[in-house]
């Protein structure tokens, strides 16, 4: 293997253009090696903006490098990723990883099963402000209960306003895991969903249970006219509040910090990490459950 870390990418969306693409063409442990998209003229455009190569095939593209990253759709990434896993390469995987936790199990067994790196881009925990509070949190212990909020209008309006995947899957999916993530590493283990209610209008409300006792709750929509999103995250208990909302660390950089754990975890051939496959296929679980809980 080259000491930079040949990555190809899947796909060539918004999300790829703006976070994926750039992260790894910039990042020095990375070399993009190649685009591959379902749109051939959208990876041309990508590839030739980072002065690489668009691939025609996706087999193709796997023959020539160590690792994927991959920004699609969950029911076309778990197949691909499965794919690149058997044929022995460390992946980088958006969230949710699947459309569905048995999807997400077959991709979490081939993951293992190849013994090969994963990553989930859940983006705020690779920002040194969120790692220092949970570092807080579990020194005080004792939190009780939480309340999150996670509300945007990426539906009505910009980049993102016409994927079918988000219209279709709405906000427990896309940020779902995000906020399932947060609120576990903060509280403990999800261990179950007490209520889940969706409304005609995509606003998602969940109670959730933590493992130790904790409860806590959450608010999701993707349909609120606000600019700039707003998302609120306080954990609360005896020793008082702690409040988690600000956004210090940009999006790229969180990538890179992500990508900095990736290329160690490949060179020296560690295969677990706190944002594993298998936190994706956890977080995976805990939405199916809603989805179930929530009639929807």
């Amino acid at each position: 293997m080259d000491e930079q870390l040949r990555v190809g990418l899947v796909g060539a969306g918004p999300w790829a253009e703006m976070v994926h693409a750039p992260g790894l063409a910039n990042h020095p442990g990375t070399r993009l090696a190649g685009v591959w998209a379902r749109r051939p003229e959208a990876a041309h455009r990508l590839a030739n903006a980072h002065g690489t190569e668009a691939f025609e095939s996706y087999e193709d593209m796997l023959s020539t490098v160590d690792a994927v990253a991959f920004c699609v759709p969950p029911g076309v990434q778990a197949p691909m990723a499965i794919t690149a896993a058997n044929a022995g390469k460390h992946v980088v995987l958006e969230k949710p990883i699947a459309e569905s936790a048995d999807v997400a199990e077959r991709l979490a067994q081939a993951v293992s099963d190849a013994d090969v790196a994963s990553l989930v881009v859940l983006t705020r925990r690779y920002a040194p402000e969120t790692k220092e509070l949970l570092r807080q949190l579990h020194r005080t212990g004792g939190w009780t209960g939480a309340d999150g909020r996670w509300l945007t209008g990426a539906l009505l309006d910009g980049p993102f306003s016409n994927s079918p995947w988000r219209h279709e899957r709405g906000a427990l999916d896309d940020i779902g895991p995000h906020a399932f993530d947060l609120l576990d590493a903060a509280l403990g283990e999800i261990t179950d969903v007490l209520a889940a209610n969706v409304s005609e209008t995509g606003l998602w409300q969940l109670i959730l249970q933590h493992a130790g006792g904790a409860t806590s709750t959450l608010t999701l929509t993707l349909s609120l006219p606000l600019q700039p999103p707003f998302t609120d995250f306080t954990v609360f208990g005896p020793n008082g509040h702690r409040t988690l909302n600000g956004r210090d660390t940009s999006t790229s950089d969180c990538y890179t910090n992500l990508l900095d754990d990736f290329v160690a975890m490949v060179h020296s051939g560690t295969t677990t990490h706190e944002c594993d496959v298998r936190r994706g296929l956890h977080l995976q679980k805990v939405i199916d459950l809603a989805r179930r809980k929530a009639g929807a």
